[in-house]
Order: C-alpha cells, then structure tokens, then sequence
C-alpha cells in the first residue's frame, strides 16, 4: 500500500529500526532516534542492494519518489544506481576542490619543472603573479562552473586600470590553464575559447631606452650617486654593462658567476630562449661583482630579496630605482639597458652585428647556424665586452670632455 504524507507525520520512533512500505521498492527506515531515511530496494544480477536517498522531511514523499523513479531509470539503462551516487559524489568533491586558484597553482607548477622548455624564473613569476589577479573573481568558483562571461567580467576588471598588456596577458594565462584542465580530464571545454577580440588591443611598445650618448652619460652618473638601498644601486651599475634581461639579472647565483675567469654562465633554464648563454665579464663588472660578493657571496642569489636570502630582487624594484632617480618609464626601463647597448654598439661600427645579437642572447632558428656563431664570435664578444664598459666609463665622465651648451643671458 502506498503510503501517504499523514502516515509519514505520524509514524512514531520504536525500540528498534522498522519499515514503512511505499511503492516500487521504496520505503521509509524509521529509527529509534525518530529519523526517517528514504531507501530504494532494487536488485543487479539478482542481488538485492539498497540505495540511500535523503532523509524525511528534508526530502518529501513527491521527492523521494522522483529520485526513486530515477535510479529505476539508471537500472533500465543497465546502471547500477549506487555506483552511479558515488560517482557523482566523487565528481562534485572533485569539481569543489578543482577552483580555478588551485588549478592554475597546479598548472604553474608543472610549467615550472617542464622537461622539454620549463618556464624562466622571470616568466614563472609574473605568470603566477598575472593569475594571481584572478583570485577574488573566478579563483574561488569550481571550473567547471565557470562561463565566459565569469572570465570576460574579472578580466575587464584588470582592463580597467589602464592596464590592457598585463589583461591581454592574463586571459592568455588563464586559456592555458583552462586547456590544462581539459588534458587531465577535469574539464570539457575552454571558456576564454570565443573571447578573442573582447579586449581592447594595447598598442604595441618597445621598451623605453636612453640611447644618445650623453643622455647615457648623464644616466650613469645619476645611477653613482643612487642614495637608495646598496643592491639596488649595485645592480643598477651593472646592468649597462652585461645588457641581459632583468630577470636573468636578478635571478643571478653566485654558482653561475667565475669571477677569476671573468664569466658569467647563465643556464638554460634561465634563458628566454631556453639555451645557455655565456657573458664574458669586463674588468669593471668583475669589479662591482666582487664587492657584491662580500655581502651575499658565495652562495645563493646575487641580489637577493631583502626579506629573504631564498627569493631574489623583486621584480619591480630597478623600475622603481629608475623612477626615483627622476627617469620616467616613458624614458628608461631595466630593459632599457640592453636597447641602448645594441644601438650604440651597432652606431660604432666596431664589431659584426652578430656579436652584438649573440651578446643580445637573441635566438637563430638554424641551430648549426647558431652553434656556429657562440664559438666564431666569442673572442670578438671578450673583446667587445671591454671595450664597452671602457665606453661607459668615458660617457661617464662627460661633464669632463664634452663641454656643456651655455644659455645666452
């Protein structure tokens, strides 16, 4: 006999569990505490199993029935109901762990120790930093749940600060990690997919250089008389000299540098390009690399952070050196450095414009090709490479040698 909403009200709590019967296998499991639990009776391959459905009155007769009528459903389709509940549970714990925070972690992570082309120090940093920002919007909702236009909102959110590459950049991020979940069988599709062209496209710019000589000259002596923090200043005097980027700069270890050999070796890890690139180090570098090495030698980062000896310089921190010795972004930036050591070697017409591109560490698509030139050009790199810092130790001193414009009283 069926039962009915009355009955269920009215069935009162035994010494021991017992039964109330309703249709089609379901019943209510009435218990010596007064809790009611709906159950489903039903039989595989002539076995009986009992599969567990909610509890009364969270989940009513009309409910329980419905859900009842489900799992016969999964039982004509040749499932078996109970293995079918525990799968889905086991899919929602998934898809509760699985946020978009803890997906990209596990996506920067495995980036980060990639055999074939791991991220660069550098990359990893402002990749992580870049989804970082994503954090308080789409990080905390499960992936599975999350719709373009989730992704378009807390993108627009970066676009509004003014800050179209870093948006650009993150929606990048953001696919990879998406497609990342689709590889390990944790998401089916790619949100950011049809977002292409919802941005407004940031207006391509080349990194701010000083490239006139006496403006280079005037940037030196500004960077000697730097009264912020030591390191800072430090790597400020050296970075014109090696021109290598500013994360391969701040990511320097003592391990990499042979200071009697006059040779900085940058692993390939390290590299943009991903090969390993050698810096031959003039008199004035070795120098200044030396003094270093009595504050932080001879372990670990050159520059490392202030709070800790375990993280390098900041990223931002020569940036923000630069600004507060009066240069703006709109003329000089970190990377600036190794524009103006480019132009200036090429305006000399001293050494082979592929000496400066090997110094450069800018990649040759012909690997014999490239090969070739790390050993052809080396002897001519050693060469350059003093030559260079003696230049810069000239402009330095311009206030000395090139006289000065007088304005007319």
């Amino acid at each position: 006999m069926a039962l009915t909403d009355f009955a269920i009200r009215a069935a009162k709590a035994k010494d021991k569990p017992y039964k109330l019967g309703d249709t089609l296998g379901l019943f209510l499991l009435v218990q010596p505490t007064g809790g009611k639990l709906w159950r489903f009776k039903y039989r595989v391959d002539g076995r009986e199993q009992k599969l567990t459905i909610g509890t009364y009155p969270e989940v009513n007769l009309s409910a329980a029935r419905k859900r009842r009528d489900e799992a016969r459903q999964q039982l004509a389709a040749g499932k078996n109901p109970a293995f079918e509940k525990k799968r889905e549970k086991l899919r929602a714990t998934q898809q509760s762990e699985n946020t978009f925070t803890a997906l990209s972690k596990e996506y920067c992570d495995r980036r980060k120790r990639d055999g074939v082309r791991p991220w660069a120090p550098a990359t990893a940093e402002r990749s992580e930093y870049l989804l970082s920002l994503l954090n308080d919007t789409i990080g905390v909702m499960a992936i599975a749940e999350i719709e373009p236009v989730d992704v378009l909102a807390a993108i627009r959110k970066i676009e509004a600060r003014g800050t179209m590459e870093s948006a650009r950049r993150t929606l990048q991020l953001a696919g990879a990690v998406f497609r990342y979940g689709i590889a390990t069988a944790r998401l089916r599709s790619d949100p950011t997919r049809d977002l292409k062209g919802a941005l407004i496209t940031p207006r391509a710019k080349n990194y701010s250089a000083i490239t006139d000589a006496s403006r280079v000259g005037e940037l030196l002596r500004a960077i000697d008389g730097y009264q912020g923090q030591g390191l800072t200043k430090r790597a400020l005097q050296i970075a014109p000299h090696v021109f290598v980027r500013p994360g391969e700069l701040r990511h320097a270890e003592w391990s990499e540098i042979d200071l009697d050999g006059g040779v900085w070796t940058i692993p390939a890890e390290k590299m943009k390009m991903r090969k390993r690139h050698v810096v031959p180090l003039s008199r004035q570098v070795v120098e200044l690399f030396a003094e270093i090495h009595t504050a932080t030698g001879p372990t670990g980062y050159v520059f490392p952070c202030l709070r800790t000896r375990a993280r390098p310089m900041s990223e931002n921190t020569l940036n923000a050196a630069l600004r507060r010795l009066g240069f703006s972004k709109d003329e000089m930036t970190a990377h600036g450095f190794r524009s103006m050591a480019s132009s200036l070697l090429n305006e000399s017409g001293k050494w082979h414009p592929d000496a400066i591109e090997r110094a450069l560490a800018h990649g040759d698509s012909d690997r014999v090709r490239g090969a070739y030139h790390r050993a052809a050009y080396w002897g001519e790199r050693v060469e350059m490479a003093q030559w260079w810092s003696d230049y810069l130790d000239t402009l330095r001193k311009g206030a000395d040698i090139v006289p000065l414009k007088v304005r007319a009283a």
